[in-house]
């Protein structure tokens, strides 16, 4: 069975990918999901006035929180899953998820808030697909059409009728 990383950071664009790996194996891929998150590490300011436990569990149960979409869509799907939190470096710490697991497939998303974005990779799915020593894919959200480019459409189909 092959183990199947999918980073999840709570976006659209992670949702897309587990998606994604979600339709691999309904597609018949024999695959287990490990579900990796990495939120960054505290600051040294926040370390040096805070109880870096508080905000070690603190970030951890964000980064629950911020998966818990992907772990129901895997759920209802009947995927078998395991979750993974760090903290530390993303990529770096998705890379030894990745190699920890025993993954022989990397599944992102990709980033594209903007417009520049949309042509470009993040860095993060740039760095992790650049330094991975397995397949890596990267899923981009589906393109969306401009409201113009909607309402000429109908137009046109109006007066077509």
């Amino acid at each position: 069975m092959l183990n199947i990383m999918i980073a999840v950071d709570g976006s659209p664009n992670s949702l897309q990918a587990v998606q994604h790996g979600v339709q691999l194996v309904q597609q018949g891929l024999r695959a287990h999901v490990v579900v990796a998150h990495v939120q960054k590490e505290a600051s040294f300011l926040e370390l040096a006035t805070q109880d870096s436990e508080l905000i070690a569990n603190a970030s951890l149960e964000a980064g629950m929180d911020l998966v818990a979409p992907a772990l129901d869509m895997l759920r209802l799907a009947g995927v078998s899953y395991e979750v993974e939190i760090r903290l530390g470096d993303i990529y770096v710490s998705l890379l030894d998820i990745a190699e920890e697991k025993g993954c022989g497939l990397i599944v992102l998303g990709a980033t594209g808030e903007t417009m520049l974005g949309s042509i470009l990779i993040g860095s993060v799915s740039r760095e992790v697909a650049r330094h991975s020593k397995v397949p890596t894919t990267i899923v981009k959200m589906p393109e969306v059409l401009e409201a113009d480019e909607v309402d000429g459409d109908l137009s046109q189909a109006d007066t077509a009728m």
